[in-house]
């Protein structure tokens, strides 16, 4: 049987498509082997959203080739897509794939077997103005289904090069993603999370359709238990979305929103749409209509031109959010973005010791979050035995409102969804007691291997 086996870099939309590409090379026979030890067949899915992710995406594909030097290398994702002839100058590459037409990865291949003349298969992606369907009918080890609904990004901020890597804003045909949704149902998950470049963004590019309507045709799918927005910008917002919030008890109480910056005069350089009053008011609309909601955001540190005087708005304003989460990151200059050109970029030592205060900021709004909900029962679906005390029957899971509970339990749980009382906030795990098991797992999932 013949073998492949892939490495992913970057974000969830590339591990989603690393899945979708492994169902082609399943249906072909293949064996998916480890990608250290020796396969037929090497798939090398890229990130440049970083210089380094660059770098670390080099550094993978020469080590397939050193791996064994007789098999296929194929290289696809974000920098394959922006940089072919850099990543084809690699002696010992043979086929690179953007991040559109991986469904034609089989004939390419089939076609090196035959004759082994290396193959730059990348378009413009510029030009691409429909969704590439690809299908993922289960995701092996995991409890929580990902169904990518859109590509591509219209926003074009400053310090991204995704709109250059994935083209332009294009959403999956409704009936698609439904038709998905009831496929992973039927696979046994109760959990599906929704995600994209530019997940709140679907529909955007439709008439008479909007993620709005997504939501309530998910919120009819039978068996489905929840529904998770991978992330959503706070303009997409909509009041049509507000609705679903508070109409669907499907709809998890976890929004992540990313923010970047909370001071307006960095948001305007980064070009992001809203000032932090308008986001602000978002956020006090959808903890009003969604008490105990988690809100995560994303924040970056360090933006050329911050001052200490803006650095310190943002940190008040954070404060005032009081988001259940914050994912830092220190600026990283990314060639060929208008920000790398920007004068007054910030000194490293600083930007980490932002980066630091964010971090601490981040871990007491986290423990303040889950202390409100001590004493309470809430639905979890465990998905694995809990690593850090091996021995002691702990499984792990995630509540609805996105707070990670470790409590005992048999791994035989996992996947079912259950009831756990918190008995103790803690920052980044949540300490609990299995209270009673609400829907076990389903037996259909167990058949997949």
């Amino acid at each position: 049987m013949p073998t492949v086996a892939f490495h992913t870099l970057g974000c969830k939309v590339n591990f989603y498509d690393t899945e979708a590409i492994w169902q082609l090379f399943k249906q072909d026979g293949y064996e998916q082997v480890d990608f250290e030890s020796t396969a037929d067949v090497y798939v090398i899915n890229t990130c440049t959203v970083t210089n380094t992710g660059d770098k670390k995406s080099r550094q993978m594909i020469r080590r397939a080739i050193r791996r064994n030097p007789e098999a296929i290398v194929a290289v696809t994702g974000c920098y394959a897509q922006t940089s072919p002839a850099e990543i084809m100058a690699i002696p010992g590459v043979d086929l690179v794939i953007g991040t559109q037409d991986r469904d034609k990865i089989m004939p390419y291949v089939q076609q090196l077997q035959q004759e082994r003349q290396p193959i730059n298969a990348v378009r413009n992606i510029m030009k691409t103005r429909q969704f590439e369907e690809l299908d993922v009918p289960d995701f092996a080890d995991r409890t929580r289904a990902f169904l990518k609904i859109q590509e591509g990004c219209n926003n074009f901020c400053t310090f991204c090069i995704i709109p250059w890597s994935r083209g332009l804003m294009r959403s999956r045909e409704p009936e698609s993603v439904i038709k998905q949704a009831h496929m992973l149902v039927d696979a046994g998950y109760q959990e599906i999370v929704l995600t994209g470049i530019h997940t709140g963004g679907y529909g955007e590019d439709m008439e008479n359709y909007s993620l709005a309507k997504l939501l309530w045709d998910l919120d009819k799918v039978d068996g489905l238990k929840r529904i998770r927005i991978s992330s959503i910008e706070a303009s997409q917002i909509t009041d049509e979305v507000l609705d679903v919030l508070n109409g669907s008890d499907k709809m998890c109480r976890h929004l992540h929103i990313p923010l970047q910056a909370g001071d307006d005069s960095v948001l305007a350089r980064m070009r992001r749409k809203y000032t932090t009053a308008e986001f602000g008011g978002k956020i006090e609309r959808i903890h009003k209509i969604m008490p105990g909601v988690a809100i995560t955001t994303d924040v970056i540190v360090g933006f050329p031109g911050e001052t200490e005087e803006m650095f310190r708005a943002g940190y008040r304003f954070m404060e005032q959010m009081q988001f259940s989460e914050m994912h830092v990151f220190p600026y990283s200059k990314r060639t060929g973005t208008p920000a790398a050109r920007m004068e007054d970029q910030i000194d490293e030592e600083l930007k980490n010791s932002r980066v630091h205060e964010l971090i601490d900021l981040s871990e007491r709004m986290q423990l303040s979050y889950a202390k409100q909900f001590e004493g309470q029962v809430l639905e979890v679906i465990p998905e694995r035995a809990h690593k850090g005390e091996p021995g002691k029957g702990l499984i792990m899971g995630y509540s609805d409102n996105y707070l990670q509970l470790v409590f005992e339990g048999s791994e035989d749980l996992i996947g079912s969804v259950v009831q756990v009382k918190v008995n103790q906030a803690g920052v980044n795990e949540s300490r609990g007691q299995l209270v009673r098991v609400v829907q076990p797992f389903a037996a259909s999932k167990a058949l997949i291997v």
